[in-house]
């Protein structure tokens, strides 16, 4: 038993005495994550969990940038997972998803940047005939669809700066339709990019309709000016006639990383790819969001990632440069 203790003994001492390598599954591995960057999308069935694939497939270029859309509780909790979770740089929200944070993190405005103004997600109000104003659904039933939801979220919020108490539920829209056929549910709210399919297919009849809400001083921090046009939903609003309404823009942001850190590099590089390629998600066999995108669109109450706006200005002096 000594000698093979000794034995042991030995051939440990030896193993420590020779140069160490690096396995191979250890090369692919750093190789793997060196350009690699998490995009906190949302629900499976939502808009911005398609978009954050849409965006991955473009700016993919095998080890030099891969960008892994992550599926989340929805787009209304991705702020959290960007401020908290592990392995997320990037996440695509609605602008108003602030609001909640102003107390608990005083300094939001300072550690998120944003990167691209996507789309507006239109306030939808529908609601039965006998509903003519905001005024006539207090104390009424309004649905806003389920939690983790834009509408869930934003919708209600709205409402408080409006001055507009409700009784809310929170049931799939589907169902909350149903009920407002039979008198059941006064109102839905939509926070979605328009048209909307249920009001386009849903053989609404006479007195179904949109309520207006006019764009305040109160929705300047987070929110944008709209309208909900006869074109897009013919059925429902006269020829040549107009819904005034808001929107909240869903936005693409990111942790605002040191300068020239590992994980702000990362970022960077990533604008660099998504920027120079944006051509391509606007072409045929992509989310036709794309089409109305403006790289150059700001978002209220955020600051632009430093390297995104360094993108743009070298945009604009090559522009410069070339007249």
């Amino acid at each position: 038993m000594l000698a093979l203790q000794s034995v042991n003994a030995d051939a440990q001492t030896q193993s420590d005495r020779s140069p160490r390598r690096v396995p191979a599954h250890e090369s692919e591995k750093e190789k793997m994550n060196a350009w690699t960057v998490g995009l906190a999308g949302g629900l499976l069935e939502g808009a911005p969990i398609r978009l954050a694939a849409e965006i991955a497939r473009v700016v993919d270029d095998g080890p030099n940038m891969h960008v892994l859309p992550i599926v989340t509780r929805g787009a209304t909790e991705n702020l959290n997972s960007l401020l908290y979770l592990r392995g997320v740089d990037m996440a695509i929200i609605n602008s108003d998803a602030l609001e909640e944070y102003k107390i608990q993190v005083p300094e939001i405005r300072r550690r998120i940047a944003y990167l691209l103004n996507l789309f507006p997600s239109e306030l939808h109000i529908f609601v039965r005939p006998e509903i003519e104003s905001l005024q006539d659904l207090v104390g009424k039933k309004v649905n806003f669809n389920t939690q983790g939801t834009a509408a869930a979220y934003s919708g209600p919020l709205i409402f408080s700066r409006l001055g507009i108490n409700v009784e809310k539920t929170f049931i799939p829209h589907q169902i909350a339709l149903e009920q407002m056929r039979k008198g059941e549910m006064a109102a839905v709210v939509f926070i979605t990019s328009k048209p909307v399919d249920a009001f386009l297919r849903g053989g609404w009849g006479t007195g179904f309709k949109f309520l207006p809400v006019n764009y305040e001083s109160k929705f300047e921090d987070y929110y944008l000016p709209a309208g909900l046009e006869a074109s897009e939903y013919p059925n429902l609003i006269k020829q040549g006639d107009r819904v005034p309404t808001i929107a909240v823009p869903t936005v693409l942001v990111a942790f605002n990383w040191p300068a020239q850190s590992n994980r702000y590099l990362r970022v960077a590089r990533f604008v660099d790819y998504l920027f120079s390629r944006i051509d391509r998600l606007q072409a045929p066999g992509f989310d036709a969001k794309w089409k109305s995108i403006n790289l150059a669109a700001s978002v209220p109450g955020l600051a632009r990632f430093s390297a995104a706006q360094g993108w743009l200005d070298r945009q604009a002096r090559g522009g410069q440069a070339s007249r």
